[in-house]
C-alpha cells in the first residue's frame, strides 16, 4: 500500500516551513509522498492570491524534490467550503490502495473544534500534529520546526524564508505588492 501524507494550508506563499515539515514527515514516518494540498476557499475566511497562482508557486517549491513531493489540485474539485472532511471523502475512494496521513502544525490546533468532523477525519486517517515553532502544545511530534508566517513574508518577503523558484514567481507575477 502506497503511504502519501497530505500537507494542506492556504500556501500564500509557500515558504521553508511547509518544505521542512514535508521533508520530516518523509524521513520520519516513510511516507512514498507528500502531497501539498492549497486550499480553494479557506473555510475560516483568509484572504488569498488566487488559487491558480497558490497552486503554481507550490509546483515552483515541489519541483527540486524528486517527485516525492506533488501539489493537489483536489481542493478545486470540490468547490465548496475547504473542509477537510470533505477533501478526504473525495480522496479516499479515487485512490483505494493509498494510506493517507494529515499533517498540520501545533499553532492550528486551537482551531479544531471549529472544524466540521473532526472525530471523523481521525478515523479516516492518520493525523500528524507537527511542532511548530512558537506553538508548543502536548501530542505534537518533532522538533520545533521553523517559525515562519506566510503573514508575516507577504509584508517582507525574505530570500532566506521562501524558495528561490516561488520568490521569482512572485516578483514575475507581482504578487504581494512585489
Amino acid at each position: 500500500m502506497r503511504r502519501v501524507a497530505l500537507l494542506g494550508g492556504s500556501f500564500n506563499p509557500p515558504h521553508v516551513g511547509h518544505l521542512m515539515a514535508a521533508l520530516y514527515v518523509r524521513a520520519c514516518f516513510g511516507d512514498d509522498e507528500v502531497w501539498l494540498v492549497p486550499t480553494f476557499h479557506h473555510p475560516l475566511g483568509k484572504a488569498s492570491v488566487a488559487y491558480d497562482h497558490r497552486v503554481a508557486m507550490c509546483e515552483a517549491a515541489a519541483a527540486d524534490h524528486s517527485g516525492w513531493l506533488k501539489v493537489s489540485r483536489a481542493e478545486s474539485e470540490l468547490g465548496g467550503e475547504g473542509r477537510t472532511i470533505d477533501l478526504l471523502e473525495h480522496l479516499l475512494p479515487r485512490h483505494p490502495g493509498v494510506r493517507f496521513r494529515f499533517v498540520i502544525g501545533s499553532d492550528i490546533i486551537a482551531d479544531l473544534p471549529k472544524w466540521k468532523a473532526w472525530d471523523r477525519i481521525q478515523q479516516l486517517v492518520d493525523v500528524t500534529v507537527l511542532n511548530r515553532a512558537g506553538h508548543p502544545a502536548a501530542g505534537t511530534v518533532g522538533p520545533p520546526l521553523a517559525m515562519v508566517s506566510s503573514t508575516q513574508l507577504r509584508e517582507r518577503l525574505d530570500e532566506q524564508l521562501v524558495p528561490k523558484a516561488v520568490l521569482e514567481y512572485v516578483r514575475r507575477h507581482r504578487l504581494f505588492g512585489t
